[in-house]
């Protein structure tokens, strides 16, 4: 939809921001005492007449020494840590810190979206994405209609603060009536979620993941437990197979409810489907894999929590598709089985390859590679994790990023046993490397292109190429199917 104008006085942008503690030092003008804000925004390039600008100090700059900018385009508002000198009309906002300060005034700006959607955020290392569109796909179903937000809807899983309440404002005047959301430790290290009310918030597993932010795995949790404080939550549905989700019921700040494999009876599991006995009625769901079945009780467990009935979450709960880059079948007629999953963690990889080793008697064969300029101690690890779970590994590049791929590959190396590395191949070039394993496979064997998932691109030093690993593996299996003898 095209954006409409949202105007509103900057008195009451900052009445609807309280508690939030703020010093107006005002404009200048006398015409201008009172100014009219426009929109919101931390982007200097993207202010326009009548703008509220969030001056953020960052890791590589501070947005402080862009105000003068920000007023030269228009800006009427200048939200700061300290009063600085510009030349110009625009009142400035003083607050302790920019960062925290920037959700509830874009909230306020947007007049509380999430006070009128049920929001469900969802936290976790992996499955954030699956679960937000079950959720999604099931209250669709149920008559409610659902905006998502996460990793398959944007640059970012969570959006920075003024993106994230022009989303939910929009869902709001759509007539949307609840949203699924991923919500990413970045965006609650960050505050991108202040000024936001989640109606439940659901926890899925904490796993080894963005300790280059984190510095450890202590810091990287009590980023996640942030959306579990009153503050942002009214309920919690939580995990209760993975530590740090009873960890959570233990130390608990809102309403918890909990979920667990044990409360999925005769659980059946193939490629493209499971379905099990939940609360007396039997759910089938549209995604393949063991690890579906916990992502699925997340949702079924949630939409408990909003009020509908087991039968009905059991009715609609089918209405689920198979989610892009999530244990998602590339099927030409090709007699053994490929997956694209997004698996980029040791803990994902592990439970992809379990899946893949739950659907065959033949062999699990995985490519992947590691992303460059992230955290580094994982990649021994999903070297281990391969290892430990496949028949024939590929290891190849991911995101190599500024960093070279060969030696992204031997830190993958590292990891894996030497008894194991007879079982490994070793291709630089994704294209080939999911070349390699599919020529591998032969019938009844379960292929698993690993870790980059519905990504189209992939990132070198100074370029970004387009890649899909859906579409490769798909070309080069219709390429084979012309072959004589598969």
């Amino acid at each position: 939809m095209s954006e409409r104008i949202r105007t509103s006085p900057l008195s009451a942008v900052l009445a609807a921001a309280a508690p939030l503690s703020v010093r107006v030092v005002p404009s200048q003008s006398a015409v201008a005492i009172d100014p009219t804000v426009t929109s919101v925004t931390f982007d200097s390039r993207a202010v326009t007449i009548g703008s509220m600008f969030f001056c953020l100090r960052g890791d590589r700059s501070d947005g402080h020494a862009f105000a003068q900018a920000a007023v030269d385009a228009g800006a009427s508002v200048l939200v700061v840590d300290h009063e600085v000198a510009i030349d110009g009309v625009a009142a400035q906002v003083v607050v302790s810190d920019t960062r925290r300060a920037m959700g509830p005034l874009s909230a306020a700006y947007f007049d509380h979206p999430s006070s009128t959607l049920q929001v469900i955020g969802v936290t976790g290392t992996n499955g954030k994405t699956t679960t937000a569109h079950i959720l999604a796909a099931t209250l669709e179903a149920l008559g409610r209609s659902t905006g998502v937000i996460g990793t398959l809807s944007g640059a970012l899983t969570t959006p920075e603060a003024p993106d994230l309440q022009r989303r939910l404002a929009d869902f709001r005047d759509e007539g949307r009536v609840a949203v699924a959301m991923e919500v990413s430790s970045h965006a609650l290290a960050l505050d991108r979620v202040g000024g936001t009310r989640f109606r439940v918030a659901v926890f899925t597993n904490l796993g080894h993941d963005h300790l280059d932010l984190h510095g450890t795995q202590e810091r990287y949790f009590a980023a996640k437990a942030r959306l579990f404080e009153s503050s942002l939550s009214d309920h919690g549905v939580v995990n209760i197979d993975d530590v740090h989700g009873q960890l959570l019921v233990d130390t608990a700040r809102v309403p918890m409810s909990t979920y667990s494999a044990a409360d999925a009876s005769d659980v059946v599991v193939g490629p493209f489907e499971h379905s099990y006995t939940w609360r007396g009625h039997r759910l089938r769901v549209g995604l393949g894999g063991r690890f579906n079945v916990l992502n699925s009780l997340a949702a079924a467990t949630t939409l408990g929590v909003l009020g509908h009935t087991p039968a009905d979450i059991a009715g609609a709960i089918s209405a689920t598709a198979p989610v892009r880059g999530r244990f998602e079948p590339v099927e030409t007629g090709q007699p053994f089985t490929v997956v694209v999953d997004y698996a980029h963690t040791p803990d994902a990889l592990t439970e992809v390859l379990a899946a893949a080793r739950g659907i065959t008697a033949a062999l699990v064969i995985v490519v992947f590679g590691c992303g460059g300029d992230r955290d580094r101690d994982k990649r021994p690890q999903m070297g281990r994790a391969a290892a430990m779970s496949a028949d024939v590994i590929v290891v190849t590049s991911d995101n190599p990023r500024s960093e070279d791929p060969a030696a992204i590959i031997n830190d993958i190396i590292a990891g894996v046993p030497a008894d194991y590395r007879g079982r490994i191949a070793v291709e630089p070039e994704r294209h080939q490397a999911i070349e390699i394993a599919l020529r591998a496979a032969g019938r009844g064997d379960v292929v698993v292109i690993a870790g980059k998932g519905h990504e189209t691109t992939q990132t070198f030093a100074a370029s970004v190429a387009p890649f899909d690993d859906h579409a490769v593996a798909r070309e080069l299996l219709e390429t084979m199917n012309k072959e004589p003898g598969l």
